[in-house]
């Protein structure tokens, strides 16, 4: 299976063990020196159907990932980390 890049956008991620959906793929981090993918960000679950902003990001380091399918990654969350999103001015 050959895919591009910007596919990543439209698989959604899921736990293998628990069967935790976290969401569709928003960035990626790669190593430019090294040339080669490090891990896939997905963004937290909304707080209060969006209202108040967002939970950390995911962040899935390529050694969490069991599979990539043709709709779907299935991860293993032991290696889970999150990430702080960046904080909006406000006025």
């Amino acid at each position: 299976m050959i895919g591009l890049f910007s596919e990543l956008r439209y698989k959604e991620v899921i736990d293998v063990h628990s069967g935790l959906r976290l969401g569709y793929v928003c960035d990626a981090e790669f190593d430019d020196a090294e040339g080669r993918l490090c891990s896939l960000v997905t963004p937290g679950r909304a707080r209060w159907f969006g209202l108040f902003g967002r939970e950390d990001d995911y962040v899935l380091p390529w050694s969490s990932i069991v599979r990539v399918g043709s709709d779907i990654i299935l991860i293993e969350a032991e290696k889970l980390q999150r990430r702080k999103r960046p904080r909006r001015m406000s006025f």
